[in-house]
């Protein structure tokens, strides 16, 4: 990749670097250093090496962060030791999230034992001042600061909303991590506003920005504290030690995103159901669920029925989920469900009251189908489903949630 034209430094801190791009207005070029600190920068080692890692964990977090949806500043990377990111005023405060009580947390608050479970996590926040330590600051104090960026004042509804961003944030990243058997135990994020005035998750994510316990056991940690922990007596061995786990972090990165294993299969009894089923595709597929639609009526064809989905069910490595649309009186759903054992979803076409949805509801005993009348309703219903072993979709589930919660903040704000 060729390196932009650069403009003006905009800010230079004890780890990157972010200057203006002149001919990519509202975007940013951020450099990271091979500079590794601790304790507000009092303590700090040049580390060969390290920009180029840390810039490759945060472009595999941020991208991560984007396909699940949730908003970021980040737009691609640019080179070894650099991304492209929108430009943002940045908010003044350190969002932290614990899973499990450790380090700073247990000084603060003596009589709560290492290891303790937050369920839901525990949230805390710092006001970023190096002068006197970043001092922890309730959201009360964040408001009551009015700080004003990009002519966006951060209010009560802008707090509530990084709230629910930094915890969609980190069980987003706990889940995938979760996956290669690494516990996220805490974690740090920052947040922007962009030139347009939108709340975005900013800076960067790297092994700087959390916790991380292979099998859960800290002895195994791959993260900052290792070089927190080594004192004043730093040695070149040491040094490698934290690079070793550095790159350790960025290469199981590359894992995080894998292209997805189930997917759903809309059976439908007429081709008359096409537009309704590929209404339920559409939806699936903005939710990363592969969809494919097949047509067969349980009634007048229930030999081939069976058929395509045994044809399914004998893809063993694949989870798959049955979104059964029919019409009139509802067969196709009740005669997959007592044939097949995976979860068979009805979604009946253009049904809303009648005999129509009675035949999907007053199924015999021993079936298991579920009903939904629409087809939003039914692809969410199923990516539910695969999300359990799935940390992509789930993660777009979550992320959609969140961001359902935080649109209405901004409405009922928008109302005042």
């Amino acid at each position: 990749m060729t390196t932009p034209k650069l403009g003006k430094l905009v800010i230079e801190g004890k780890t990157k670097r972010v200057i203006d791009l002149p001919d990519s207005p509202g975007l940013v070029y951020v450099e990271s250093k091979d500079r590794i600190t601790a304790g507000d920068g009092v303590k700090a080692h040049d580390l060969e090496g390290k920009a180029a890692i840390s810039t490759a964990t945060t472009a595999k977090v941020f991208e991560l962060l984007n396909s699940a949806g949730i908003p970021t500043h980040f737009k691609q990377l640019n080179g070894p030791t650099s991304f492209i990111a929108e430009k943002c005023a940045m908010v003044p405060i350190e969002w932290v999230t614990r899973r499990l009580a450790t380090g700073s947390f247990l000084k603060r608050n003596p009589g709560v034992p290492e290891g303790f479970r937050f369920a839901p996590p525990c949230q805390e926040t710092f006001f970023k001042d190096d002068a006197n330590h970043d001092p922890q600051w309730s959201q009360e104090q964040i408001i009551s600061a009015k700080f004003t960026l990009n002519g966006l004042t951060i209010g009560q509804a802008e707090v509530l909303a990084m709230q629910r961003m930094t915890i969609c944030v980190f069980e987003v990243l706990e889940r995938a991590w979760s996956t290669l058997d690494c516990a996220l135990v805490d974690m740090k994020i920052e947040f922007g506003i962009t030139e347009d005035g939108r709340l975005v998750v900013a800076d960067v994510i790297d092994s700087d920005s959390w916790r991380l316990w292979p099998s859960g056991d800290k002895r195994l940690m791959k993260d900052k504290q290792v070089y927190r922990d080594l004192g004043t007596n730093v040695t070149q061995q040491h040094l490698e030690t934290v690079k070793r786990n550095f790159q350790w972090v960025a290469d199981q990165l590359e894992k995080l995103l894998p292209q997805p294993r189930g997917r759903v299969v809309v059976f439908m009894g007429s081709a008359s159901d096409v537009a309704h089923c590929r209404e339920i595709k559409r939806h699936c597929t903005e939710l990363g669920v592969p969809c494919e639609l097949r047509v067969s009526s349980a009634h007048k064809g229930p030999h081939d029925t069976l058929r395509m989905a045994a044809e399914y069910e004998a893809d063993a490595d694949r989870p798959l989920v049955i979104i059964a649309v029919a019409g009139r009186s509802n067969g196709l759903g009740p005669v997959l469900s007592g044939n097949v054992s995976c979860p068979v979803i009805n979604c009946p076409p253009g049904a809303t009251t009648g005999n129509d949805v009675w035949s999907s509801l007053n199924v015999p005993s021993g079936l298991g189908c579920t009903t939904v009348l629409y087809p939003g309703a039914a692809a969410l219903a199923a990516a539910s489903i695969l999300g359990q072993t799935d940390h992509v979709i789930w993660s777009k589930l979550r992320a959609k949630q969140m961001n359902t919660a935080v649109g209405l903040l901004q409405t009922d704000k928008n109302l005042e």
